[in-house]
């Protein structure tokens, strides 16, 4: 069950965390087609508390070569040097998320910017999930005024944990 209020998800069988809730009824403000945004620090904190499924939404080749979030559930948005959006999308995060609840899990999905992590929640969100967040920023953050990511925002530059292979 999909929830149209902010009353309605913090009344019932559920109780967001804050920033979840603040993030939803930010979405519902804005008239977003997902639940809505945290900031990094939040999406790390939901996690590490179990309030959240932190979901890298990367290719394997950007976690294996920029690194990955330990802990996070890895579902490719897009794969391949191409980035060639992956027809499975919605049945992978399905299953990866079964046995936080499946479609009513809450979920934060993290890429390269944050951009496509929030088409990625957007297409969760048509195919019923309820509480799939994007996270703000992503992994490297935007390019700045060198070209370059990782500078100025971003998972990494805020100093949060990732691993290398």
């Amino acid at each position: 069950m999909s929830y149209d209020t902010l009353e309605e998800a913090t009344t019932s069988d559920r109780v967001l965390a804050a920033p979840l809730a603040s993030a939803l009824a930010k979405a519902r403000d804005s008239e977003l087609a997902y639940a809505g945004s945290v900031t990094p620090e939040d999406a790390w904190a939901l996690a590490q508390a179990g309030d959240a499924v932190l979901v890298d939404v990367r290719s394997e080749e950007e976690r294996k070569f920029v690194g990955y979030i330990p802990g996070s559930v890895h579902v490719a948005w897009a794969t391949g040097t191409q980035l060639t959006r992956n027809p499975r999308f919605v049945r992978e995060l399905e299953s990866k998320l079964a046995s936080a609840g499946g479609k009513q899990a809450v979920a934060v999905l993290l890429c390269r910017s944050g951009k496509r992590s929030a088409a990625a929640a957007e297409a969760a969100a048509k195919a019923g999930f309820a509480y799939v967040f994007n996270v703000l920023e992503g992994f490297e953050g935007e390019i700045d005024e060198r070209q370059r990511r990782g500078f100025s925002n971003g998972w990494r530059f805020r100093g949060l944990p990732w691993i290398q292979d």
